[in-house]
């Protein structure tokens, strides 16, 4: 009999206590070990994540989603890991998908599944938002996470599998809080683009918003999620529109970087 392969949940944390409870609960029942990181949170966070029995809690700063996602997967010791955010949940269709991948001992590397938002009320199906799947289960050692900051992805050694369940995503308490996360996110993006060598081009200012709008609300029929749908191809445009004129402030301005950045952000000449 082929012996049950084990299974660690990384997690990174930074004032999560709003969120992480029900995060840990949805994988507690069935994961091997569940590694936090965090980024030395200042509310509950690491007490009520102590609460776990099967957490093992470590503390780094924060200077990059890429940089901290791949310390807490080399603190992993199973042989494989879910690596979530503390703002999303495993359904207990998507364990029993992942269960059964483990035991079925997979010649991939690694698995991908959709996730579903949560967000202005309901859950969002159109605009480009569902599926979205994204491999967050990986064989450790055989995946890194890559791509552009804050818009990190898991990238495979090795041949990957698509499963059914959806990793629930509850995106933002409110639309304040996703204008608050798009102004953060769109500096980061901003930034790592600049310090990539992209610099300030006209024409995308002027198109890229409307082209995004278009796209989500149009192409991706984010009509089909009503008022919400709307709501979000307008703030995805303004994420768009945000990303191209801060780059005009770094490239074209010598600004030294975007004020909403910490000193761990710099600009590299």
């Amino acid at each position: 009999m082929t012996e049950k392969p084990t299974l660690s949940t990384a997690v990174i944390t930074y004032n999560e206590a709003e969120n992480i409870r029900d995060c840990l609960a949805s994988v507690a029942d069935f994961v091997d070990e569940i590694v936090v990181l965090d980024s030395f949170s200042t509310d509950d966070t690491e007490q009520i994540c102590r609460g776990f029995e099967k957490v093992q809690f470590y503390q780094h700063p924060f200077d990059g989603h890429i940089q901290q996602k791949n310390r807490a997967i080399a603190f992993c010791t199973s042989q494989w890991i879910l690596s979530i955010d503390a703002d999303e949940r495993v359904t207990p269709e998507l364990r029993r998908s992942i269960e059964t991948f483990l035991a079925s001992n997979p010649t991939a590397v690694g698995a991908k599944f959709p996730r579903l938002a949560y967000h202005l009320h309901r859950f969002i199906r159109h605009g480009g938002w569902y599926p979205n799947a994204r491999y967050r289960l990986v064989r450790k050692g055989r995946a890194h996470w890559g791509g552009e900051n804050p818009h990190d992805k898991l990238i495979l050694d090795g041949r990957g599998k698509k499963l059914t369940g959806d990793l629930v995503h509850y995106t933002a308490k409110d639309l304040s809080d996703q204008v608050a996360t798009i102004n953060a996110f769109s500096s980061i993006a901003a930034l790592t683009r600049y310090n990539k060598g992209k610099r300030f081009h006209l024409w995308r200012l002027l198109v890229k918003p409307i082209s995004k709008f278009v796209e989500m609300y149009g192409f991706k029929r984010g009509f089909l999620d009503g008022l919400p749908g709307f709501i979000i191809a307008v703030s995805s445009a303004y994420s768009s529109f945000l990303k191209e004129a801060k780059l005009y402030e770094l490239d074209v301005l010598d600004a030294d970087k975007p004020s909403n950045l910490s000193h761990l952000y710099t600009k590299e000449r």
